[in-house]
């Protein structure tokens, strides 16, 4: 194999990326984090955390991220800021344009996470503070509250529908006069005693002084606008992967997630993906954490075998 910067170049620095790096650095790999912002990714912006194994107390997500650096650091893996551009994986050797720079390594894990789809109604002001992306995550925090939920595929309804183990109300808004969940989810919700349909309508706008109080919803048909007082607002109209950047040779689905097998390789010997980049049916930070363990050490023996 020829020679390189690195070992190992980790693309992407939350709960995945940290992960790995932690994993092959202590496994003396000459490994380099990319991040384009922040350590930490998206619980940075998660207020508390109450389902990550360890923290029976919870933990709030920007302590999560800090401990996790810190015991990624305990290993020297070196960090390196900036957005990547352009990548090169064919090969032995791999490379990653990041802003001016070019960096070489033997291996690559793709570990850059994903987005929610966003409504674009002022809602970032509330991230943490009652408006949420994940049933799973956050739902616990609403026992016995109202919370509006958004979207009318498998995963609003799936997701509502969980809801309604903690919330004493759920309001569904919906731009359609039916959903596009499949039958048996359908049915579920609307038999479904707590959970209210709003029809018609979308989103455009909430409030608060703290947190959420009201979120205000417009009926797409006739024009008509109120408000529901809620102590939340769940939001899933789709997630987006973070692959801009991705090589045009690496194997995607049709949402653009990247696929891997159970060892977390893509199509391309010597790449790797981990977390919420990945084809996967769960995106939880103990998925991310378990992907970049596989992904790390599967990194080490392909490295060892070349």
């Amino acid at each position: 194999m020829s020679e390189t910067q690195y070992d190992l170049i980790i693309i992407g620095g939350g709960p995945a990326g940290l992960t790995a790096g932690m994993y092959a650095s202590r496994a003396r790999l000459n490994t380099v984090l990319v991040e384009k912002v922040a350590t930490g990714g998206q619980i940075l912006i998660t207020d508390w955390i109450e389902n990550y194994p360890g923290f029976p107390e919870g933990i709030s997500g920007p302590d999560l991220s800090d401990k996790m650096l810190e015991q990624a650091k305990q290993f020297d893996l070196h960090f390196e800021y900036g957005e990547v551009e352009k990548m090169a994986l064919e090969g032995d050797v791999k490379s990653v344009m990041v802003g001016d720079k070019t960096l070489t390594a033997k291996a690559v894990i793709v570990a850059s996470g994903a987005s929610p789809r966003t409504l674009h109604v002022g809602e970032e002001r509330f991230h943490g503070k009652g408006v949420s992306y994940c049933a799973t995550c956050d739902g616990p925090f609403f026992r016995d509250k109202t919370v509006v939920a958004v979207g009318g595929g498998d995963t609003a309804v799936q997701e509502s529908l969980y809801l309604t183990k903690f919330a004493k109300k759920v309001y569904l808004v919906h731009r359609r006069d039916q959903l596009r969940a499949t039958k048996i989810l359908q049915e579920r919700a609307l038999e479904n005693e707590n959970i209210e349909m709003v029809w018609d309508s979308v989103v455009t706008g909430m409030d608060g002084l703290f947190g959420v109080e009201n979120v205000s919803v417009k009926n797409v048909k006739t024009g008509e606008e109120k408000k529901i007082a809620a102590d939340g607002c769940f939001i899933w109209i789709g997630i987006l992967p973070n692959t801009e950047f991705v090589d045009e040779s690496l194997e995607m689905d049709e949402w653009n997630f990247i696929k891997t097998d159970a060892n977390m390789a893509t199509n391309i010997p010597g790449v790797f993906a981990a977390g919420d980049v990945r084809s996967t049916p769960l995106r939880q930070i103990a998925t991310a954490v378990g992907d970049s363990a596989i992904a790390a050490t599967m990194a080490e023996h392909y490295i060892q075998g070349h």
